[in-house]
């Protein structure tokens, strides 16, 4: 006996239109978020691959430190300025509390008045330094950089940060919708169909568009949670309200997020020594001897200079991730520690938007998270591949049945 063929059942309307809307978005930005997606994948492994390549200078090597003594940090100002020559001031340190490793001078220059990226930032240099004798070991021009190019790609198209940002946040929220879409699309209508979704069936398969058809719809889903993360993450830099909504979610509804710009120095500016930046480094070190390190102002003006409340040092906790920091506030004339904000001190929602950046990239557990976010990174980028591979290989069936 044959079996009925009942018809089978039409999509709902609401259906209808969320795939029509997933198609028209993903036609619209699938390029974007391609490029988007790819320089993601290619970022996340930004650090092993530097500290691997830079591993000869990352350690000066210089023999018995015990007996001998770190240089005043004007001192190395001064002989790292010599050797350089470069036309624009140093304007900060990394000083680690490793002392094996080398201190690491940056030159940094923000041109306001550019339209893209590589005039954005006239000087965009790092230089390792031996501080104990202020030998210069390598010099790093971070600006043409693969990784700070491949950044600001996904940053801002190579454009100016300031909208630049938006060109790649617009699409980054069209996304966010595909997204939702997609499991809405993806969603199954019973439990047999469900048993199809969750997993790849090609045993009895040799259709490359069933394939195809596949891996857009099961990697898509599985990225999804993820991709969902990543993505609203990536609009915290690009939209203010996304910054203040964390915020205010994670605190528990405070919308107002704390201020210390009140803490300024107080003591005359004829108290500034040479000496005063290495009170302000001992001290830091002192009540941080096992953090990664920190970064220390130089104080000089530059191109974008503003106004700052108050000087500030920025400990870094954790050698692969930011989430864990501190910051100490210090008359900037005397070297006089004024008051001190330990990442124990901060509320969630504190917490939360510090740890954006390493949620964003993977790092904010170390080596597992940043797999996930290269996986995760890489589905993204196929899916408009395989999106639109759907697309055409439905338009030219519809064309031969014409």
């Amino acid at each position: 006996m044959k079996k009925k063929h009942h018809p089978k059942k039409k999509p709902s309307l609401f259906k209808k239109w969320t795939g029509k809307l997933h198609l028209w978005f993903g036609l619209s930005i699938g390029l974007i978020i391609f490029i988007v997606s790819i320089t993601g994948t290619l970022f996340v492994f930004k650090d092993e691959v530097e500290n691997f390549t830079r591993q000869d200078v990352i350690y000066h090597n210089e023999q018995n430190i015990a007996q001998k003594q770190i240089l005043p940090i004007r001192v190395l100002e001064k002989m790292v300025d010599e050797q350089m020559k470069e036309k624009y001031k140093i304007h900060w340190v990394n000083v680690p509390i490793d002392k094996k490793m080398s201190y690491q001078f940056w030159w940094y220059e923000h041109n306001t008045e550019a339209w893209n990226y590589f005039d954005e930032f006239p000087i965009y240099k790092s230089a390792y330094v031996n501080p104990y004798t202020g030998k210069v070991l390598k010099v790093y021009d971070e600006k043409m950089g693969f990784f700070q190019i491949v950044k600001s790609i996904h940053w801002s198209f190579l454009l100016k940060q300031d909208w630049g940002k938006y060109v790649v946040g617009i699409p980054v929220i069209i996304f966010i919708i595909m997204l939702i879409s997609g499991i809405i699309l993806w969603w199954p209508k019973n439990k047999a169909a469900r048993k199809q979704r969750f997993s790849f069936k090609w045993k009895n398969i040799k259709s490359w568009k069933r394939k195809n058809y596949d891996l857009h719809n099961i990697l898509g889903f599985y990225a999804s949670i993820f991709a969902l993360i990543f993505s609203i993450t990536g609009l915290f830099y690009a939209f203010l309200v996304v910054q203040m909504m964390i915020y205010f979610v994670f605190s528990g509804g405070n919308t107002v997020y704390p201020d210390f710009s009140h803490i300024t120095t107080k003591a005359p500016i004829e108290l500034r020594n040479e000496t005063t930046l290495d009170k302000v480094i001992s001290t830091t070190q002192a009540k941080y001897p096992d953090s990664y390190g920190f970064a220390i102002d130089l104080g000089h003006p530059h191109m974008d200079d503003h106004e700052h409340p108050n000087f500030s040092v920025f400990v870094k906790h954790l050698s692969y991730s930011y989430h864990k920091n501190s910051s100490l506030i210090f008359d900037e004339n005397t070297g006089e520690l004024l008051h001190t904000y330990n990442h124990e001190d901060k509320n969630f929602g504190e917490k939360t938007v510090a740890a954006n950046y390493d949620i964003h990239v993977g790092s904010i557990l170390g080596l597992p998270t940043k797999i996930i976010a290269f996986i995760v990174s890489l589905i993204c980028a196929s899916l408009p591949v395989t999106g639109f591979l759907i697309w055409w290989g439905r338009r030219k069936k519809a064309k031969k049945a014409i």
